[in-house]
């Protein structure tokens, strides 16, 4: 029974290790990822920035979908941003891995904003959702003019 379980620690040890050799990704990979989720991020956004700034007719329907896919994608490209991606060619800038505090807060900024625009936009109340939408918006503008390549 000793050997039995001896035998499935090591396998699970070994299973753990393995895991996370496959878990670690080229460099490479990880600025595309963290690049598509920037671009999908657009994807979403920008009709209801359009709304906000009433060059879009309001639809609350689109700002809900859109709003619950942003609220997900807010989340997802800081991984991306590993030291070991720092001398892959891409629009961050060296702030991005040399004032990683300043950094962490400007993506906690829109991970906060992206969540509150979800929940007020199943508020149904279209001012608030704009506001919101432009609270948003001032977040992605902060971290791009402090840690993105001017485009």
């Amino acid at each position: 029974m000793k050997v039995k379980a001896v035998a499935v620690l090591v396998a699970l040890v070994l299973g753990a290790a393995a895991g996370t050799v496959l878990a670690q990704q080229k460099p490479e990979n990880l600025v595309k990822q963290r690049q598509a989720v920037m671009t999908l991020q657009g994807k979403y956004f920008g009709p209801m920035a359009g709304m906000a700034q009433g060059k879009v007719p309001y639809n609350a329907e689109v700002v809900r979908r859109n709003a619950g896919f942003l609220d997900n994608l807010s989340r997802m490209p800081w991984d991306g941003f590993d030291p070991s991606t720092k001398d892959v060619k891409s629009n961050a800038l060296p702030a991005v891995f040399t004032d990683q505090q300043k950094f962490k807060e400007a993506s906690s900024r829109l991970e906060t904003e992206a969540n509150k625009l979800y929940e007020v936009s199943r508020s149904g109340d279209e001012g608030a959702v704009k506001n919101q939408i432009a609270a948003v918006g001032k977040a992605c503008g902060s971290c791009h003019e402090s840690f993105r390549q001017k485009q």
